[in-house]
């Protein structure tokens, strides 16, 4: 019980962005914030798709991203590969049959695997199956160097690490605005090679 007009510990609101979330931070901590996705093309590593949430899970974010891809290029990926952040045996059926092989991390890769029933969850078995697979493997190993270059450049090229605006519509719209910017300077440098 706590004394009259002082909240309690985990009590907390944003007063500066009540859109806003409380996150944990790289590093340690907790900040609130936004959790950002991006679809990335393979061949020319431009993002094809860009979407935002207050909710700190990925787990639920991939069908959003992928329906986002088809909008936005007006097909449906040949191939998805994501984090283990994005794996869930609701996404997995959800996505069952959607056109797209999804290559999705069941864990951190050089750690102890996540263990499962494989009877309540056939979904995650296939795919356990799919990563014990040569073809799997290969696979997987691509998205780091499809996925991660565009975050860090929008880190550290275009020095982009906060958010200016307040309210989730408002972010979204700069987070696709920092997204094409990165875009346009990777389309210029293509042009240009």
């Amino acid at each position: 019980k706590c004394d009259f007009g002082v909240p309690e510990d985990k009590a907390q609101e944003n007063f500066t962005d009540p859109d806003s979330r409380i996150m944990k931070r790289a590093g340690g901590g907790f900040d609130p914030g936004y959790n950002a996705q991006t679809a990335v093309d393979e061949a020319a590593h431009i993002i094809v798709a860009a979407e935002l949430t207050h909710n700190a899970s990925d787990a639920g974010q991939l069908p959003g991203v992928l329906q986002a891809v088809h909008e936005n290029v007006g097909q449906r990926p040949r191939q998805a590969l994501a984090d283990a952040g994005y794996r869930s045996e609701q996404t997995f059926r959800d996505l069952e049959g959607c056109g797209t092989e999804l290559v999705v991390a069941l864990g951190r890769e050089g750690k102890r695997q996540l263990s499962f029933d494989r009877q309540r969850n056939p979904h995650t078995a296939q795919m356990a199956d799919k990563l014990d697979s040569e073809a799997g493997k290969a696979a997987y190993r691509r998205r780091k160097w499809i996925a991660e270059p565009p975050n860090g450049w929008i880190k550290n090229v275009l020095g982009f690490r906060q958010f200016s605006m307040r309210g989730l519509e408002r972010v979204k719209a700069e987070w696709k605005l920092v997204c094409m910017a990165l875009n346009l300077r990777r389309m210029c440098s293509l042009s240009a090679g």
